[in-house]
C-alpha cells in the first residue's frame, strides 16, 4: 500500500493566514505545510482540502483515480470546492466498515473528540491508522488479535497520549511507523520539530513525500538515558515530561515530596501533577537506586537537586565539623551509588537537575558547598546519560547527542 501525503499540517496550514508568530514567520518554502491529506494508492483521499490536485501533482500522482473520498474531520470556513471527476467526500459512521472498489477495506474508528479515525487495510494486507487534528481513540483501541498497525498517522505533538494509548493497546508496536501530521505552529520547524517528534518514536516528513506501509523504516533513537538540566523556571521539567509523553505508563519520581504548612510548595506540586497524564504514577521518594536498579516503565526523576539536598542532609553536610569528619565521605559514596545505578540500569530514564554554576556564588559556607556538589553530580550522571540537554527560556540546547 502506497501512501502520499499531500499535506501534513493542520486546517488552517502552516504559516496559518495572518499569523505573525516566529514559527509562522520560518514556516516558508519547503518548511512550510498545507493542511493535512492523504492519497492511498491513488484510489482512497483521506480529507479533502484545497490545493488537494496540484499537491497531487507536485507529488507526481494524478487525483483521476480516486474511487472515494472521505472526510476525517468538520472542516470550518468556506466550502471546499470538489474538483471534476472526484465523488463526493463523505465520512463513515463510528464502528462502521466500507469497501472500496479498489480492494481497500475502510473501519471508521470513534474518537474521544469532534471526528473519525480511519483504519485502512490494503489489497496486500497492510494496516495503516490515520486520526485527525486532536483526536484520539475512544475507548481502547485494540488490534483484536490482529498484529499492530504497520503505520500510524496522528497528531503526535498536540495529542501525544493518543500514541500513548495505541501503544498500550497493542495497537502500536515497536516496529509501527509513526508519522506525525496535523502539525501546528506550537513547534518551531526544522531541528526543533526532528527533536520532539523523535521524543515520541515518530517522524516527521514534508509534504508531498510518499511512503509505503509496512516497509521497514529505521525507526528515531531513542536514548536511553536523558538528563534535562536547566535554571529555575527554565522550563526543564515540562522538558522532562515532554520527552515521556508518548510512553502508555511511566513512573514519575518526585524526590521533593510534601512540606507541611508550606501552601505556596503544595501549590507547585499540585501544577506538576495536574500536568501529567493520569496514566503516570508518582512515587515520592530519594531512595533512586533501587528502582533504577529494577525493570519498569520509564522513570521521570525530577529532580536530582531535591536528591542532593536530602543526601546531604542525611550526610550532616551542612555542619563543617561533622562534613570533615565523616559528612563528606557518606556523600561521596551514596553519589557514587546512584551513578553507578544510572550506570547499569535497563530502564528508560529522563532525570531532571538545576545548572547552578552559572549562577552568583553563593555567600555562606553552606551554599557554596552544594553548588560545588550538585555540580559534581551533574557531571557524574551527565557522564553516564546518552543526552544531556540545557533548557534556557524555554529552549532546549542539546549538549550531548
Amino acid at each position: 500500500m502506497e501512501l502520499t501525503l499531500l499535506g501534513t499540517g493542520t486546517p488552517e496550514g502552516l504559516p496559518r493566514p495572518g499569523c505573525p508568530c516566529a514559527a509562522c514567520a520560518v514556516s516558508v518554502g519547503p518548511r512550510s505545510r498545507a493542511a493535512t491529506s492523504l492519497l492511498v494508492d491513488g484510489a482512497l483521499l483521506l480529507d479533502l482540502t484545497p490545493g488537494a490536485v496540484p499537491a497531487g501533482a507536485r507529488a507526481g500522482h494524478s487525483l483521476a483515480g480516486v474511487r472515494q473520498v472521505l472526510l476525517t474531520h468538520p472542516h470550518d470556513g468556506p466550502p471546499v470546492e470538489l474538483p471534476p471527476g472526484l465523488p463526493a467526500a463523505g465520512r463513515v459512521p463510528d464502528g462502521r466498515e466500507l469497501a472500496v472498489i479498489s480492494g481497500h477495506r475502510v473501519r471508521a474508528v470513534p474518537m474521544d473528540a469532534p471526528g473519525t479515525g480511519y483504519e485502512v487495510t490494503g489489497p496486500d494486507g497492510s494496516r495503516l491508522l490515520y486520526l485527525p487534528p486532536g483526536g484520539a481513540p475512544a475507548g481502547t483501541a485494540g488490534t483484536a488479535g490482529q498484529r499492530p498497525y504497520d503505520m500510524v498517522l496522528v497528531d503526535v505533538l498536540g495529542r501525544p497520549e493518543a500514541l500513548a494509548r495505541l501503544r498500550a493497546s497493542g495497537a502500536a508496536g515497536p516496529t509501527t511507523d509513526v508519522i506525525a501530521v496535523h502539525l501546528d505552529h506550537d513547534v518551531p520547524p526544522g531541528r526543533e520539530l526532528e527533536r520532539r517528534c523523535a521524543a515520541a518514536g515518530a517522524r516527521a516528513v514534508p509534504d508531498g513525500t510518499t511512503v509505503t506501509v509496512g516497509e521497514y523504516h529505521a525507526l528515531p533513537t531513542l536514548p536511553r538515558r536523558t538528563l534535562v538540566l536547566g535554571g529555575a523556571r527554565s522550563g526543564k521539567s515540562v522538558e522532562a515530561e515532554r520527552r515521556l509523553a508518548g510512553f502508555p505508563e511511566v513512573e514519575y519520581v518526585a524526590t521533593g515530596g510534601t512540606r507541611d504548612g508550606d501552601a505556596e510548595w503544595a501549590a507547585r506540586v499540585g501544577l506538576h501533577r495536574e500536568r501529567r497524564p493520569a496514566s503516570w504514577r508518582t512515587v515520592e521518594t530519594c531512595e533512586l537506586a533501587p528502582l533504577l536498579v529494577e525493570g519498569g516503565p520509564p522513570l521521570l526523576i525530577d529532580c536530582l537537586a531535591l536528591w542532593l539536598t536530602d543526601a546531604m542532609d542525611r550526610a550532616g553536610a551542612w555542619d563543617d565539623a561533622v562534613w570533615a569528619a565523616q559528612g563528606q565521605k557518606e556523600l561521596r559514596e551514596r553519589v557514587a551509588e546512584l551513578v553507578a545505578a544510572v550506570r547499569a540500569t535497563r530502564r528508560t530514564v529522563v532525570a531532571v537537575s538545576n545548572e547552578v554554576g552559572s549562577g552568583v556564588v553563593p555567600a555562606t559556607a553552606s551554599g557554596r558547598r552544594f553548588r560545588d556538589e550538585l555540580g559534581r553530580l551533574n557531571s557524574l550522571v551527565a557522564g553516564e546519560c546518552e543526552h544531556v540537554l540545557l533548557v534556557v527560556a524555554g529552549q532546549a540546547v542539546a549538549l550531548k547527542d
